[in-house]
């Protein structure tokens, strides 16, 4: 009997043992495998942010250089791209650069390496590196340049100052088992449906019952071939930007069951945008100027500022636009302003300015714009962990065009 429990249980044992080992196999076999990007993916998420639909008629946004369809696994992000960028780009690996000033404006009449443009498109191409720019749809977009302004201001009520019109947006409606309904519902989240606002993965549900008739030929998910089958189905509606159209209904077709997919699209209206070029807002409370002025130069990390316009004792609502803002005087005045912070200001634009009684803090094109790399990589970082992917983001270090030299340094120059 001892013998025969002994056996027993080295049997057990052994059972035990090889289904510890199986598990193992099966534990290592199943981890999750790191998703494959493309660089299309990464394009997708950033135009989730800053839809293409926002940028300028004159501006060139978009994929400049390179293949949507070929992998990335490491990307650099840029304020403007130079040939320092491209060395940075190479020395790290990176596949991708998102930069927020376009290297290509024009179509090209000619690629020639002793031109500034032309020796960069050539390095580019030469080390399969793709170039994505995110310009004036970054500017407009919510979360995007101006808001990072905002933010680091500590602006409060913050609104566009120049709102953007409305989107293209359909409403999207299909019909889904209702076992899988979360399935699709989360896929066409995550493709870029259901954002309102500060909201995403917003949707509504309502069920009822589906029929159809399988005809010859067909290989129903449910359901007979020449039998009518009336399925209990949820009727799922979700709103989608026009950029992401394509996109969502691909998603769509994956994640739905049904070998033919029935949804509806309809153009929709209405709706408040929160997008536009410029944000308006102000401080919790007045400040004065002088410390108004060194709170501008701490929180955009600045060393110093050019003032123009007219002088003023405190400060409370702020204009900001990041880059060239000179053109937006009149716009902040309008909107009852005190203070416009932005860069590249001519002497017209100042004089309009004192005139109207505005203040203007010219903290530079670079000066207004140098927290965009920093705020994409963050964007993508957050992408790219959401989604379980692996992407190493990188942020070029970059210096501004412009210096200035004290009057004593003058004579070393």
């Amino acid at each position: 009997m001892q013998a025969g429990i002994r056996g027993h249980d080295t049997e057990h044992m052994l059972r035990v043992l090889l289904s510890v080992a199986n598990f193992a196999t099966l534990l290592q076999e199943s981890e999750v495998r790191p998703i494959e990007l493309t660089i299309g993916d990464v394009i997708g998420w950033i135009e989730q942010l800053a839809p293409r639909d926002l940028a300028e008629e004159w501006d060139a946004v978009g994929l400049q250089i390179g293949d949507p369809r070929a992998p990335v696994r490491r990307v650099i992000t840029a304020l403007t791209l130079t040939s320092n960028v491209v060395e940075q780009a190479k020395a790290f690996g990176a596949q991708l650069i998102v930069a927020h000033h376009p290297l290509i404006f024009r179509p090209l009449k000619s690629i020639q390496h002793r031109t500034r443009v032309g020796s960069i498109v050539t390095a580019l191409i030469k080390n399969d590196i793709a170039l994505y720019a995110a310009h004036t749809n970054l500017d407009a977009a919510v979360g995007g340049v101006n808001d990072g302004l905002a933010n680091r201001l500590g602006l409060v009520e913050v609104e566009p100052l120049v709102p953007a019109a409305h989107l293209r947006r359909y409403k999207l409606v299909t019909f889904v088992p209702v076992e899988h309904e979360a399935e699709v519902r989360d896929a066409l989240a995550e493709a870029g449906a259901g954002i309102i606002g500060n909201y995403s993965h917003c949707a509504f549900s309502t069920q009822g019952w589906g029929s159809f008739k399988p005809l010859a030929g067909a290989d129903p998910y449910i359901g007979e071939v020449g039998k009518v089958e009336q399925v209990q189905e949820v009727r799922l509606e979700m709103v989608v930007d026009h950029h992401a159209r394509e996109r969502v209904i691909d998603a769509l077709w994956k994640a739905h069951p049904y070998e033919e997919v029935a949804y509806d699209l309809y153009p929709i209206e209405g709706g408040r945008s929160r997008a536009g070029l410029g944000r308006i807002g102000r401080f919790p409370e007045p400040m004065a100027l002088s410390d108004f002025l060194a709170h501008v130069a701490d929180a955009l990390l600045l060393d110093d500022v050019r003032l123009a316009g007219a002088s003023k004792e405190k400060v409370q609502r702020v204009a900001v636009v990041g880059g060239s803002g000179g053109s937006f005087v009149t716009r902040a005045l309008q909107l009852g302003a005190d203070v416009l912070i932005t860069g590249d200001v001519d002497y017209h634009d100042a004089d309009e300015a004192r005139h109207g009684g505005l203040l203007v803090v010219d903290a530079g094109h670079f000066g207004t714009e140098k927290h965009v790399p920093h705020d994409l990589k963050t964007y993508l970082d957050a992408e790219a962990g959401r989604r379980g992917a692996t992407l190493h983001v990188q942020v070029a270090g970059e210096e501004d065009a412009f210096w200035q030299v004290k009057s004593s340094e003058r004579e070393r120059c």
